[in-house]
């Protein structure tokens, strides 16, 4: 078995210390570490974290190979230190059935950049009309835990309140995409101000509120789990701080863009920044942030959702919604969360690995840097700071907000269970 010995890294960002990883695991944690035949990274002060966790990413196989594959998506996953992924349901055919789920779960093992644990969805078809086969998933050897329709909302109540009893005999959590449709046919942004002054179709709030209210009434009365995906209005944190208050079982994710752009943006027309749920305001940005800081918010999630260039280089009103995320994330919570002084690096690795790994019961990952943990780890360049060109991106799309943007940060090794999938910034 190799050994890796990383030298003089910042462990969540503490004081410089060696890793040794002996195999698959973490053999030693300390200072003045030597290893007969150890490969050594010198870190030089790098910061060194668990390897994050994203519950929210769409890799798009099967059906939509154009945009993204399990391949493709994992390579973009370990180039933005990720070393587990779950896969949203929404595919074709959708992932409603212990068939698919393993088929995605099969390629995830056998590309092995990170694992893929994929999302099972709620309904047949994602038509919100009938539950998909949530028990057989979860027996399936993909062991699905999370359920999710998103794209749509699971906007029945009974449906939802059967989704929640079904998943609590297990453990398992819904994931929910708040939207309530009729209050958002025909939107293209948020609504507000920029919307009324560009005449484009307004997305309320309450659209997403409505429904998390709704919800969270629901989990309490079941006494189930339920997850808010891609949270994204200031009037949603507090109903989810309400909740949490009460003792209600409700996790909650934001995505990097909603904690960095705003509805401003819109004023471009350009389609690249067109997503669901739609950028906010200012206001909402920053009680976004704040949520996160405080953890009322429990994760970062991207929502990483590629499109092929002719589905957004096209006018405002037809273009897709979605962007792509999991290489720019981590470079994104850095500038908003830890370059503000919001979070520490240890906050980091609470809401990137350790919470999102244990919402997902994502075995062996989301574990502490230390000796007999599994070597799941990725290190981080604090000090690079430089702009994003999409050109380099290992993922299939390249519909990123940020292209020419300066950002902080840069990853430059991942480790999945030992085995380097990243090296100096390049692929292995």
């Amino acid at each position: 078995m190799s050994k890796v010995l990383i030298r003089g890294a910042r462990v969540l960002g503490g004081e410089p210390q060696d890793v040794l990883i002996d195999g698959e695991t973490i053999a030693e944690v300390g200072s003045g570490l030597s290893a007969e035949g150890a490969e050594v990274v010198e870190a030089g002060g790098k910061v060194l974290l668990p390897g994050l966790v994203d519950l929210h990413t769409h890799l798009r196989e099967p059906g939509r190979e154009d945009s993204e594959t399990v391949l493709t998506g994992t390579r973009a996953a370990a180039s933005g230190g990720y070393t587990a992924v779950f896969a949203m349901a929404n595919t074709f055919p959708v992932a409603d059935t212990a068939g698919v789920v393993e088929q995605v779960w099969r390629l995830g093992r056998e590309h092995g950049y990170c694992d893929v644990q994929p999302v099972g969805a709620v309904t047949v078809g994602l038509e919100g009309r009938k539950l998909a086969e949530l028990g057989a998933m979860h027996e399936s050897a993909a062991g699905v835990t999370v359920f999710s329709d998103d794209g749509k909302c699971v906007d029945d109540a009974v449906i939802m309140r059967r989704a929640l009893e079904y998943v609590k005999a297990f453990g398992g959590v819904v994931a929910q995409h708040a939207q309530e449709p009729r209050l958002t046919e025909g939107a293209q942004m948020n609504e507000g101000v920029v919307s009324a002054e560009l005449g484009l179709g307004g997305w309320p709030a309450v659209a997403e509120e409505s429904i998390i209210a709704r919800d969270v009434l629901l989990a309490e009365h079941v006494g189930s789990r339920v997850h808010i995906c891609h949270l994204s209005t200031a009037g949603s944190v507090e109903i989810v701080r309400w909740a949490k208050s009460r003792g209600i079982q409700v996790t909650a994710e934001v995505t990097p863009h909603h904690l960095l752009l705003t509805d401003e943006l819109v004023r471009t027309y350009n389609p690249v920044y067109k997503v669901n749920p739609p950028l906010r305001t200012e206001r909402d940005v920053h009680a976004l942030r704040e949520a996160l800081a405080d953890g009322t918010i429990d994760i970062v999630a991207t929502d990483h959702a590629p499109h092929p260039h002719e589905d957004k280089d096209c006018e405002w009103a037809a273009a897709a919604m979605g962007m792509v995320g999991l290489e720019t994330a981590l470079s994104v919570v850095q500038e908003t969360m830890v370059d503000t002084g919001l979070l520490d690096w240890a906050g980091v690795a609470d809401r990137m690995s350790f919470k999102p790994a244990q919402i997902g019961r994502a075995t062996g990952h989301g574990r502490p840097v230390s000796a007999g943990e599994p070597a799941n780890l990725t290190l981080v360049d604090t000090a690079y700071r430089g702009p994003v060109d999409p050109a380099g991106f290992a993922s299939r799309s390249r519909n990123t907000p940020y292209e020419g943007r300066e950002l902080p940060g840069r990853v430059t090794h991942t480790w999945l269970r030992g085995k380097a999938t990243l090296v100096d910034g390049k692929l292995t």
